[in-house]
């Protein structure tokens, strides 16, 4: 096996929408997911699409876990042109970082609850429901299959920052949730 590069934002390969699988057992498939795999792991990513190793095809691969702690020593999963289903509209938003956009994280909202389906190497329909970071990973690794950096995804971009200043973004983040909840509140007791 072998370590592939990882391409980085604004490379083109990470904005073009990826091209179906045809032959999910193909010699070739099997071979690129076993150097993501040594990729991914090297990486210590949680999550690799191929369109991130310059592979524009739909194909991509995670850790299913409930936290990154809980991901440790687990064989990712592997799925052959996904699909995503959201079950309703809820959002929530959580911090992420992306492999081709290194040192950089972000608070980005993301489907609650999703099903998904996808093709195992072996040709085996997989079919999950997911949420939490599980819910998260599938769908970060989605978008990179049609051209969606999790930047595209963000509401506010003042929710951007180097990972070593991401803490005062949450402390931030967290501030204007308390304040916010006291002006409601607030509002609650003048107008009852």
């Amino acid at each position: 096996m072998a370590i592939l590069k990882i391409a980085r934002m604004g490379h083109s390969v990470l904005v073009d929408p990826a091209a179906s699988i045809e032959d999910p057992t193909a010699e070739r498939i099997q071979r690129l997911i076993g150097h993501m795999k040594e990729t991914m792991a090297d990486a210590q990513g949680i999550g690799l699409a191929a369109p991130q190793v310059y592979q524009s095809i739909r194909l991509i691969m995670f850790l299913d876990a409930a936290d990154r702690e809980d991901a440790v020593d687990r064989e990712p999963v592997v799925l052959i042109n996904p699909e995503i289903e959201h079950f309703n509209d809820d959002v929530e938003y959580g911090i992420e970082g992306c492999l081709s956009i290194p040192g950089l994280q972000g608070l980005v909202p993301r489907h609650a609850h999703i099903g998904y389906r996808g093709v195992s190497p072996d040709g085996r329909l997989i079919e999950r429901e997911a949420k939490g970071l599980h819910a998260r990973v599938v769908q970060h690794e989605v978008d990179h299959l049609d051209g969606v950096l999790y930047t595209m995804r963000m509401t506010d971009l003042t929710k951007l920052a180097f990972d070593s200043e991401m803490k005062h973004v949450i402390e931030r983040t967290q501030a204007e949730a308390r304040m916010a909840e006291a002006n409601q509140e607030g509002f609650d007791e003048q107008s009852g």
